[in-house]
């Protein structure tokens, strides 16, 4: 582990068997995530980009190699406490932004950090303040029902920053969205990289947005490679 990182990779391996076929996605892959760096990773459709991600935020174990968050070895903590890491230090945002339909914007992004121990005074200052700043503190009390698209990926990516995490791992986040929204998603979402100071790992298929960030890996046959501006 690397005193600097908040997330490294180490020898990663992730093989699926089904009877007698193996498919090997990774071999020996590595990774470093420094604080506050912003990094996406590119790569065909396939390739493997949401399974690096879930190994990445202990959402799927490997088969090979070890992953460290925030210096701790995920392989090493229980189900419970690698669930306890994963919910203070990193923070999820998907292509869908799987907000809980019978609960409120607000409530939906205050239960993250309720999970941590937090009163739901404390809870709900931080909930609101962040909300506001996604520029939803007009619709605290909207249901996801009652937002639109662009909305409801805005409320995810607040509950994705309510705990004050590491690193925030986003998978194709604005890739359900149209172009201008899109855009406005992805440049909130460096906003509050800089105003939080917390890492950003990024899947997307958009080179344009791709080459906005720190550096941009590909992902291909199972190695990550850094490519030049040149090549983005």
């Amino acid at each position: 582990m690397i005193a600097s990182s908040v997330i490294h990779a180490e020898g990663l391996g992730k093989t699926y068997s089904e009877g007698t076929l193996r498919t090997h996605v990774f071999d020996g892959l590595d990774l470093l995530v420094h604080a506050g760096e912003t990094v996406a990773i590119v790569g065909a459709s396939g390739a493997g980009k949401s399974t690096l991600l879930h190994l990445l935020g202990g959402l799927d174990t490997p088969t090979a190699g070890e992953v460290f968050v925030t210096g701790q070895q995920m392989s090493k903590l229980s189900d419970a406490a690698r669930g306890s890491l994963r919910n203070r230090a990193l923070g999820f945002v998907y292509q869908f932004h799987h907000l809980l339909p019978e609960f409120t914007a607000l409530e939906n992004v205050m239960l993250p950090v309720m999970l941590g121990g937090t009163s739901v005074s404390d809870a709900s200052l931080r909930a609101t303040q962040l909300l506001e700043s996604v520029g939803l503190g007009h619709r605290l009390e909207h249901k996801p029902g009652e937002l639109s698209g662009g909305e409801r990926q805005r409320a995810a990516v607040a509950r994705a920053l309510v705990n004050k995490p590491a690193c925030v791992l986003g998978d194709e986040p604005t890739g359900n969205l149209d172009e201008r929204t899109a855009a406005n998603v992805f440049e909130l979402m460096l906003e509050l990289n800089r105003a939080e100071k917390t890492s950003l790992v990024l899947v997307t298929h958009d080179r344009a947005l791709a080459r906005r960030l720190d550096r941009v890996l590909e992902l291909h046959e199972g190695k990550l490679r850094e490519l030049s501006a040149a090549e983005v």
